[in-house]
């Protein structure tokens, strides 16, 4: 699934103001810290995303961002339900 994610709320909760501080603040971080708040951010809304526009990306986990040309910046993540444990029972 796809996102489009808004680039304030984005810089805001990990306190950066542009793409390339994000990467840096998102490697000294926690793992699971990051996937939290990049879950926090996720609308349920998916959206069509053409790779050809990528002009910067990294990964954390299971989460991609990438930054294309106009400045938009997306996420990509997997929802496999069939991954996630409901119960041990």
């Amino acid at each position: 699934m796809v996102t489009l994610l808004n680039k304030e709320t984005l810089y805001n909760t990990f306190d950066v103001t542009d793409f390339t501080a994000l990467s840096f603040m998102i490697d000294n971080m926690a793992p699971s810290m990051v996937e939290y708040y990049l879950a926090s951010l996720c609308q349920e809304q998916e959206i069509y995303f053409n790779k050809r526009n990528i002009q910067e990306s990294f990964s954390i986990g299971e989460y991609h961002l990438y930054r294309d040309y106009n400045e938009d910046i997306y996420l990509e993540f997997n929802e496999d339900e069939e991954e996630l444990t409901q119960s041990f029972w």
